[in-house]
């Protein structure tokens, strides 16, 4: 479903792999053509996003975009480049990665965490952003991880790789560093329960850079909810 943002129409399109992902590319750049209206969009890897707004009409959501939107919709319908269904495939890996980010702008303040799950040749298997009101950037932090593992389960996952670029998350986690912090015992408690369900979890840390599609999500939820308010 197209969400109104701030930005435009948006949505998410998903696919099993980057070949399908351009193809369907080539034909929503046919349409942009066909119906001279132009979409600002993103790509990487298996997942392309849509943003579609009506820049002569003031930046306001027109009938243009809509008729855009179900156009793109029909064209996402036809599959990828073997004519193959391509809406999002059920999965069920028995090893994957996570990583996990969560963000608060005034800290406390609102508050969303983002997380991305991936098979381990790096395909976007889920990948979500979760308004969470108003709460601290270390809460978010923790909430992104327990949202995802959370998910794996319901995957049926088995092994999980979670990269994080928080250090304080990554250690505490491992028992590098004692939870000082009282509001966030219960969490890391919870986490811990979670952890405890898969046959392997292994926690690091990674640079900001590399871990760009969990912070995505969380400016998308935090920019969507705003824009809302």
């Amino acid at each position: 479903m197209w969400k109104t943002t701030k930005h435009g129409l948006y949505k998410q399109f998903n696919f099993e792999n980057f070949k399908q992902a351009w193809a369907f590319m080539e034909r929503v750049a046919a349409l942009a053509e066909e119906y001279q209206h132009h979409p600002r969009w993103e790509n990487e890897w298996n997942v392309v996003q849509i943003w579609l707004i009506t820049h002569e009409g003031d930046k306001n959501i027109t009938d243009k975009d809509h008729e855009m939107a179900d156009a793109i919709d029909a064209a996402y319908e036809m599959g990828g480049p073997t004519g193959e269904q391509t809406a999002d495939p059920v999965v069920h890996p028995d090893k994957v990665k996570v990583f996990g980010d969560g963000g608060s702008r005034g800290n406390p303040g609102p508050s969303a965490s983002g997380f991305v799950i991936l098979d381990m040749e790096d395909n976007v298997l889920v990948d979500k952003g979760i308004y969470l009101g108003v709460t601290t950037n270390n809460q978010a932090e923790y909430t992104s991880l327990k949202l995802a593992l959370e998910e794996c389960l319901k995957m049926g996952v088995r092994e999980v790789e979670v990269y994080m670029d928080s250090l304080l998350v990554v250690n505490q986690l491992k028992g590098t560093f004692k939870v000082r912090n009282r509001d966030l015992w219960p969490i890391h408690d919870a986490i811990k329960q979670l952890a405890a369900k898969f046959e392997h979890i292994s926690f690091s840390h990674v640079p900001r850079e590399f871990n760009k599609l969990a912070d995505a999500a969380v400016n998308r939820a935090l920019d969507e909810h705003l824009s809302q308010a």
